[in-house]
């Protein structure tokens, strides 16, 4: 019975040596939204390999095979869906979130001419890449207020630049991207003085299935890149405008 008793302690206190060694060796707590492929799984395993506890949301987090390599958790989230934001928020619970990177996003395939574009088919890419980061933001407040870097980092593109639109196309596209640029500067305003910081970014011209392997850098450079300016960041880039190598981009 003393040796069983001596075996059960042993075990006990090796567990909570190893827990302690696991959270004193987090570097912190990231959430990454649409994580299961391109830049989010690229930032998935950049966080990871640094460190990083990775929470990282997919819409089928069955087929995330790569997703769940690298993260402690992969969950369901439909950023266009009210209860499925709030069920993630839910399973969260009240755990601290030091970074938010959202970077679930979408664009569609528009007719080349105005008179021919599908103007109800927009407001799809406005319900991913506009209105499901805001939910997103929204239901995770307190778990973002309760992380020590109070960090949401949305990723945005060049393409939401007013000033940087020299060539048109992708009205949809570019018109959602536009929309969470205001929303984070807004939020950055709304909530200044509570030690939160609110940023876009602008990934680069990424090879990605999105634009089918079109672009002058890889994912795993653009997470490289991104990584640096998200753990970087300070009070004072709060409601800034980033490209991925950390040059500010013009609104």
């Amino acid at each position: 019975m003393q040796r069983l008793i001596s075996n059960f302690l042993t075990a006990l206190l090796l567990l909570v040596a190893t827990t302690t060694a696991q959270s004193t060796d987090s570097a912190g707590t990231v959430l990454i939204t649409g994580a299961n492929r391109g830049i989010g799984l690229a930032m998935a395993s950049t966080f990871s390999e640094a460190g990083y506890s990775v929470i990282g949301t997919a819409r089928r987090p069955e087929a995330a095979t790569a997703l769940h390599r690298v993260a402690v958790s992969v969950v369901p989230l439909d950023v266009t869906d009210p209860e499925s934001v709030s069920a993630l928020a839910q399973q969260l619970g009240g755990k601290p979130i030091d970074i938010l990177i959202n970077n679930a996003g979408m664009v569609s395939r528009e007719a080349a001419e105005f008179a021919d574009v599908d103007i109800e088919k927009l407001l799809t890419e406005y319900q991913v890449n506009a209105l499901g980061p805001l939910r997103v933001t929204q239901a995770l407040l307190p778990n973002i207020m309760a992380g020590k870097r109070k960090t949401v980092a949305n990723i945005s593109s060049m393409m939401g630049s007013m000033e940087l639109n020299t060539f048109g196309c992708c009205m949809g596209y570019r018109a959602s991207k536009a929309a969470l640029n205001s929303f984070t500067k807004t939020l950055a305003v709304d909530m200044s003085g509570n030690a939160t910081i609110f940023v876009v970014l602008h990934p680069g011209y990424v090879k990605t299935d999105m634009n089918n392997g079109a672009g002058n850098i890889t994912a795993a450079e653009s997470a490289a890149g991104l990584y640096t300016v998200i753990t970087g960041l300070d009070e004072t880039d709060d409601g800034k405008f980033f490209n991925f190598d950390g040059k500010p981009m013009p609104w």
